[in-house]
Formats: C-alpha cells, sequence, structure tokens
C-alpha cells in the first residue's frame, strides 16, 4: 500500500495548489532516493496465496488514483487553480506519479491473462500517453531481452539520454512491424482500428482534443510536458533493468539477464518490479509471489537511489561497469564449481 503515496501526494499537490504542487516530486525523486540508501533490504518471500484478492485491489486502487491525478492537474488548469509556474509544478509531480506509479501499475495488468486487467492496463497507458509500450513489451521485449533485437534492452556503454533518444522509436517501429504482421497473417489491413498503434494514437487524438476544449493550448502544452516526463521514467526503468547485460541467440532466459534489486524502498513502492529477473523469468507471475534470486545480478542501489547516477553518465559508467565485472567473476567462479562437481 505504499506505493499509493506518491498518487495522494499528486492528488493533494494538484487540489491545493501552490508550493504542495512539489510534494510528490520531492518525495518521489529526492526523499526515497535518500530513504533507500538507509532503509537496507528484504530479500524475504513470505507471500500471500496466489489468489489473494488484496494485492489486486491494490492494482485497481491505482487505477482509480491515476484517474484522479490526470484529472485534477487539468481541472487544476481550466478553474484556475493552477497558475503560473505552478502549473508547470503540478505537471511535474503528476507526471513523476504516472512514470514510476500509473505505467508500473499497466505493466502488471497488462500481464495479466483476464481482458479485464488488460483493457485496465491499456488505459492506464493511454493517459500517460504511451501508446507503444502494450505491444512492445509483451510480444519483443520479453521474447529477445538481452538481445540486440530487442530495443528495450541498453547496451554497455550507452547512456540514458542515448538510450531513451534510441529506444522510444526502435520501440515504435517494432511495435508496429509486430501489429502490420500480426494483421496481415489474417488477411487484414495494418490501417486499420484492429492494429493497437492505431489505436492508441486515435485515443492520444481523442484526449487531446479534450484538453484542448477545456484548457487550451496551456492545456496541450501541460500534457505534452507530462507525457515527456511520464516516458522518461519509463524508459530510465527500462535502462537500469538489463543495463549491458547480454544473451546469445540460442540462449534462454534466465536470471542472469535482469538486475535485481530487493532494496526495501523499490520492493514495496514499485510493487516488486526490482525483482525483476524473476519476473522474466514467469512472466505471468503476480507481482505479489516474485521471489528474489541467489546467483542473478544485483543493482548497486534500487530503482530509487540509481536515478541520480543514471542522470550523469561518467558516475553511471564507473558504478555499473564495476558491477558488470564483479557479477562476471562472480558466475566465472560458479560455472567452474558446476563443472567440477560434473567432472
Amino acid at each position: 500500500m505504499f506505493s499509493l503515496i506518491p498518487g495522494i501526494l499528486a492528488l493533494a499537490g494538484n487540489i491545493s495548489g501552490g508550493w504542495f504542487t512539489l510534494a510528490n516530486f520531492i518525495f518521489s525523486l529526492v526523499i526515497l532516493g535518500i530513504l533507500e540508501v538507509f532503509l537496507g533490504n528484504d530479500r524475504s518471500n513470505g507471500h500471500t496465496a496466489k489468489s489473494d484478492p488484496f494485492p489486486t485491489a491494490i492494482l485497481y486502487g491505482h487505477v482509480l488514483l491515476h484517474t484522479a491525478v490526470v484529472a485534477s492537474l487539468f481541472y487544476g488548469i481550466f478553474n484556475g487553480k493552477l497558475q503560473g509556474y505552478f502549473i508547470l509544478t503540478a505537471a511535474l509531480s503528476s507526471a513523476v506519479e504516472a512514470g514510476s506509479g500509473a505505467i508500473v501499475i499497466a505493466h502488471e495488468l497488462v500481464h495479466k491473462m483476464n481482458v479485464q486487467s488488460r483493457i485496465a492496463g491499456k488505459y492506464m497507458l493511454a493517459i500517460s500517453g504511451n501508446i507503444y509500450f502494450y505491444v512492445h513489451h509483451l510480444r519483443i521485449h520479453h521474447k529477445y531481452v538481452g538481445m540486440a533485437r530487442d530495443a528495450a534492452t541498453a547496451r554497455k556503454g550507452e547512456s540514458l539520454y542515448a538510450f531513451a533518444w534510441r529506444t522510444v522509436w526502435e520501440q515504435l517501429v517494432q511495435a508496429w512491424d509486430s501489429e502490420a504482421n500480426r494483421l496481415q497473417k489474417v488477411g487484414k489491413t495494418p490501417i486499420s482500428f484492429q492494429n493497437e498503434i492505431v489505436l492508441n494514437l486515435l485515443l492520444q487524438f481523442l484526449i487531446l482534443c479534450l484538453i484542448g476544449t477545456f484548457c487550451g493550448l496551456t492545456g496541450l502544452l501541460v500534457y505534452f510536458f507530462y507525457i515527456i516526463v511520464a516516458n522518461f521514467l519509463l524508459e530510465y526503468v527500462n535502462y537500469i533493468e538489463h543495463y549491458g547485460l547480454i544473451r546469445n541467440a540460442d540462449e534462454k532466459v534466465g536470471y542472469n539477464h535482469s538486475w535485481n534489486s530487493d532494496k526495501k524502498v523499490s520492493r514495496f513502492m514499485l510493487i516488486d518490479l526490482s525483482r525483476h529477473a524473476d519476473h522474466h523469468f514467469y512472466p505471468s507471475k503476480p507481482y505479489h509471489i516474485l521471489n528474489t534470486t541467489e546467483n542473478g545480478p544485483v543493482l548497486p542501489g534500487g530503482y530509487a537511489s540509481m536515478i541520480l547516477p543514471a542522470l550523469i553518465p561518467p558516475w553511471w559508467f564507473a558504478t555499473m561497469h564495476q558491477a558488470l565485472e564483479k557479477y562476471s567473476l562472480i558466475k566465472e567462479i560458479e560455472e567452474n564449481k558446476f563443472n567440477e562437481i560434473k567432472g
């Protein structure tokens, strides 16, 4: 339930106006990063039952909460509660909640097999301004993670800025190609309402029309700013999850193809997204029963505390390349032990 705090702060800021509009930005990107350094890890695997309804209720609580955050942002612009630079600070806090909250929840929902969860996940992606994630993540990223064919895998030596610039376009192209191939196989044209990308573009157009009608040019500029920040945070998450890890073409996805973190802040604020290795090994596994890994690569920090190094490339490279070398050494030792036992 701690994961609901950023949304509550963003909503309160949008309703209150003034400097409180910065509350979620400061909480999510400053306070959590500091807390993560001091609160340490939680490697426990004590889970509730797989069928427990409460973890799913939290997901749908996020859907309602993020809807309220977005609605309050533009209603605040419409009724004049948010004015001047407080429009920008409110948009910033709302976008941080979208990128570190709503899209994380959408990721969990689109992995579920039932129709209503996938619709809810698509809805969360739509109001966060993302048109490619649903197709690319499920069909391409999970299939080719760690390979050059996966646009969402960051390469060693690639800065966050270079990755973000490259990956958005490449994911969009790959997602479009995937949809076009799917429709052509059943004898349908890619330019149709059955194309997920076309539908997402239409949804974005409708959202723009709605915002433009009630909030004018200011509202449209705020929405574009909100989309850029939210999806930059999404790509930051993609960046740190698989940075520098390589998978061979004939190699199955394993625990060694994702960076893991058991930092308490990342675990509980991001509904265990940081247990990413287990997620890739079992993509349909609900977030509340994901396990830690024993021998896979471990991030030097958590998702909250690694954002500052990621924004400063020399710091990031020094930290992560050392972690890559450490993991390579551990992996080599484990392989040697295995070969000795086998021999």
